[in-house]
């Protein structure tokens, strides 16, 4: 996990990927028809040898003449890796510096800070 908690996947790669997660193996061209927007074909195929070069999809066997693709890794497992990138770059690597400012940002509803609450006092009893 620890070459995984730097890597980025950008908007595309992130897209490509909720696919990838919710029907667990796919083809380029269950990709293209799965994303609500117009994607190239040849955009897939190379963000999909991209995610399979960051170690995120593994490549399969091949379905005619298309390889399948299942994810390597879990959507936790890149959430977790975005969110260290995001505190060491732009929080000087402080938790509590992010979270603040999340807390403090406009989009932040009084249900959220209840959730936040309640998580944050379930993390305490478990440590």
């Amino acid at each position: 996990m620890n070459s995984l908690s730097r890597t980025q996947i950008t908007k595309c790669e992130a897209e490509v990927m909720d696919v990838v997660w919710e029907r667990e193996r796919v083809t380029v061209s269950d990709v293209v028809d799965a994303i609500d927007r117009d994607l190239a074909y040849t955009t897939v195929m190379t963000t999909l040898r991209i995610l399979e070069e960051k170690g995120i999809v593994r490549r399969g066997e091949k379905v005619g003449r298309a390889y399948t693709y299942s994810a390597a890794v879990t959507r936790e497992e890149v959430r977790h890796g975005m969110i260290h990138e995001l505190t060491d770059r732009l929080f000087g690597g402080s938790v509590q510096s992010l979270v603040l400012s999340l807390l403090n940002s406009d989009s932040v509803s009084p249900e959220d800070i209840a959730a936040v609450k309640k998580a944050a006092a379930k993390a305490e009893r478990d440590r």
